[in-house]
C-alpha cells in the first residue's frame, strides 16, 4: 500500500451503542472513500453483520465466537490480511466484542505484520451512563480497561438515561488521567465524522492483557454445527443456513457471561407478536440481538438495558438470535428453543 490505512477502534461494554455509532459514521462517510468494518462478537453466532446495509463502498466482515485479543488472535491476523487485500480500503473500523479487551488487538495492529500498512488512530470508547449504576458492569475489569485505554470517550444512550446519569458519566470520563483527547455526547449514537477524519495516531498504551483474556477459552456446551459452517479465516460468517426444522444452537461461556446463539432456515416464519412476547420473558439484564423472518416481513431487533428496538432489515440469509447473559445458569436453552419454535411456522418462501 502506498500509505498506511487509518484504523479506528470503537470499543465499549455490552450494549453501549458501538454499532449504532458506527452506523452514524458510515452515514457520513466521504463519497470518495471505501471503508472496511471488522466486527468481533462475543457470541458464537454473529449478528452484527446482519445489522449493516449492503453497499459497494463499505465491506463488513465479522468474527463471532470469542475475543479478538485471545481466542481469535490467529484468525484476526489472517482475516485482516485477507480483508485488506480484497477491499483495499481507505479506512478500517474495528468493533471489538463488548467483553473484549483492546490491548491484544492494539499490539497486533502495531506489530511488524501491520506496521507498514496500518496506523491506529484515536481509540474511541462508548459509555452508556446507566452502566455506572450497575456494580457488575462498573466493577468489571474489562469495562474499566476499555475506558482507561481509550483516547476519547463518546457518551451514548441519552434517550434511555436521566440527566443525572449523563452528568455522572461526564464526571466519570473526565476523571481519567491523563485527560482524554475529547469527551463528547453522542445522542442516538451520532458523532461528527470530523472526529474520525481529523484524528491522529493513538496515544494509547496497550499494557498487559488481563489473565482472563489470555486464558479466556469459550466453551461450547450445545452445538449442532458441523465443520462446513464455522467462520473462515477471512472473517466470513456462516455461508449456509441450517436445514428446515433443524435450528442450529451454540452456547458458550467466558469472562463470567454466557452466550446463546440460534439460527433458523429462512423458510421458518415467526409470528412477530408471539416472538416479541417470548423474548420479553427473558431476564432484563440479558443482551438480545436478532434478525427474523416474520409474518410482518424481515425484522431486526435489539434489546439493551431493557429497551427494545425493532426495525425492518434487508437481511434474508437466515433468522438468527444472540442472547448474552451474566450467568451460566439463569437461561435454560432447550426450553427457550422450544418456546421460540412454537412461535414459528415453516414455509417454502424465504422472502
Amino acid at each position: 500500500m502506498a500509505q498506511r490505512v487509518p484504523v479506528h477502534i470503537i470499543t465499549g461494554f455490552l450494549g453501549s451503542g458501538k454499532s449504532t455509532l458506527i452506523h452514524s459514521l458510515v452515514a457520513q462517510k466521504p463519497v470518495d472513500e471505501t471503508w472496511a468494518i471488522l466486527v468481533n462478537e462475543f457470541g458464537q453466532i454473529g449478528i452484527d453483520q446482519a445489522m449493516f446495509e449492503q453497499r459497494n463502498d463499505v465491506a463488513v466482515k465479522g468474527l463471532p465466537g470469542g475475543c479478538l485479543c485471545c481466542q481469535l488472535a490467529f484468525v484476526l491476523q489472517a482475516g485482516l490480511v485477507s480483508l485488506l487485500s480484497r477491499t483495499q480500503p481507505d479506512r478500517l473500523i474495528i468493533e471489538p466484542s463488548g467483553l473484549g479487551h483492546p490491548a491484544g488487538l492494539i499490539d497486533l495492529l502495531r506489530s511488524e505484520a501491520f506496521i507498514d500498512s496500518l496506523e491506529v488512530r484515536d481509540i474511541i470508547a462508548t459509555l452508556d451512563p446507566r452502566r455506572l449504576d450497575e456494580p457488575r458492569a462498573r466493577e468489571h475489569e474489562t469495562f474499566q480497561d476499555q475506558l482507561a485505554i481509550a483516547d476519547a470517550i463518546a457518551i451514548t444512550m441519552h434517550d434511555h438515561s436521566s440527566a443525572e446519569q449523563i452528568d455522572a458519566a461526564h464526571q466519570h470520563a473526565g476523571a481519567h488521567w491523563p485527560p482524554r483527547k475529547w469527551v463528547r455526547d453522542a445522542p442516538h449514537g451520532e458523532l461528527p465524522i470530523s472526529l474520525l477524519l481529523e484524528s491522529r495516531a493513538s496515544e494509547a498504551k496497550s499494557g498487559a492483557v488481563p489473565d482472563a483474556h489470555q486464558v479466556g477459552a469459550v466453551s461450547s456446551t450445545v452445538s449442532s454445527t458441523d465443520s462446513s459452517t464455522v467462520p473462515s479465516v477471512d472473517g466470513g460468517f456462516f455461508d449456509f443456513p441450517p436445514a428446515l426444522g433443524k435450528p442450529q444452537v451454540e452456547v458458550g461461556t467466558s469472562l463470567g457471561y454466557t452466550s446463546i446463539g440460534m439460527r433458523w432456515h429462512p423458510g421458518t416464519c415467526f409470528d412477530l407478536d408471539r416472538l416479541a412476547a417470548t423474548l420479553g420473558e427473558l431476564p432484563l439484564d440479558a443482551r438480545i440481538k436478532g434478525v427474523f423472518h416474520t409474518d410482518n416481513g424481515w425484522k431486526r431487533l435489539n434489546r439493551s438495558g431493557g429497551t427494545f428496538q425493532l426495525e425492518s432489515t434487508p437481511w434474508r440469509q437466515d433468522s438468527r438470535l444472540e442472547v448474552i447473559h451474566p450467568s451460566a445458569e439463569m437461561i435454560a436453552v432447550e426450553p427457550l428453543l422450544a418456546r421460540l419454535n412454537a412461535c414459528a411456522t415453516i414455509s417454502t418462501q424465504s422472502h
